[in-house]
């Protein structure tokens, strides 16, 4: 962006501008930080969250297999509390994998672009705010 920057006629105003604009940077690299940290996160949870699920997935149809082929009883009583068990982990894991799952981790990423284009646009404006400071010494 070109910034009108040639309405800047004192140095201190530029030397305003460049605190202002550093410690911004230094805001955005923070953030950059944090969020490179939660996107490696979710990617790793994501992950791992489908695995888990793939399992407990497996073993429900195994489980409702077994119920299916055993007589009323004692035996079929712990088959039918495993089933609610595994159905109830299912559940969980499906509900986390909303807030960690791919769709999370995509947001994250977003984040993630969206500051270093940030950082990108600060350090066009330091730039910008730097080089005319040098023509007004």
């Amino acid at each position: 962006m070109n910034y009108s920057v040639s309405a800047l006629t004192q140095i201190s105003d530029c030397d305003a501008l460049l605190t202002w604009a550093n410690k911004e940077k230094a805001d955005l690299n923070f953030k950059k930080l944090s969020d490179e940290r939660l996107t490696v996160r979710y990617a790793e949870t994501a992950q791992e969250l489908d695995a888990v699920l793939q399992g407990v997935l497996a073993e429900l149809a195994a489980t409702e297999t077994i119920i299916a082929v055993l007589p009323d009883g004692p035996t079929k009583d712990d088959a039918l509390d495993k089933k609610t068990r595994l159905e109830y982990k299912k559940f969980l894991l499906e509900t986390r994998r909303e807030s960690y799952g791919a769709v999370a981790l995509l947001e994250k990423e977003m984040d993630l672009a969206r500051v270093n284009q940030e950082i990108t646009e600060v350090d066009s404006f330091i730039t910008a705010v730097t080089n005319h400071k040098a023509t007004l010494s």
